[in-house]
């Protein structure tokens, strides 16, 4: 097994271990974070009807950033995501890691979307 391929599975075995843990619900749904080389995701969810309430990323056609592998655009990502969470009537969520160290990118949109409003 290659090193990325290791990193990837080492990743995703943290991130079902937490999620055991964390559970979004209609008061408080989870706000959980994908990030690529190249991009980065957000997105806002009811984990009991299995719906997503609000998402953003670096992909999307209106907000597109040159660069989507950076803490600049982590940052426009996450202010979108709060804006888009308030319209949607989102307060507070829990947070989801998915696996990330809570470092660079993942800090700079979970800080862009407490200053935006939400709170966890």
């Amino acid at each position: 097994m290659n090193r990325l391929k290791l990193k990837n599975v080492r990743r995703e075995r943290r991130c079902k271990g937490r999620r055991k843990n964390l559970l979004g619900v209609p008061d408080r749904p989870r706000l959980t974070v994908f990030r690529s080389s190249r991009h980065v995701y957000a997105q806002v969810i009811d984990d009991l009807r299995g719906v997503t309430l609000a998402s953003a990323s670096t992909m999307e056609k209106d907000g597109k950033v040159d660069n989507g592998g950076n803490r600049s655009a982590a940052t426009e990502v996450g202010k979108r995501l709060a804006e888009r969470a308030s319209a949607a009537g989102i307060s507070q969520v829990v947070f989801d890691r998915n696996g990330y160290l809570y470092h660079g990118r993942v800090k700079a949109l979970a800080e862009a979307a407490r200053e935006g409003g939400l709170r966890f």
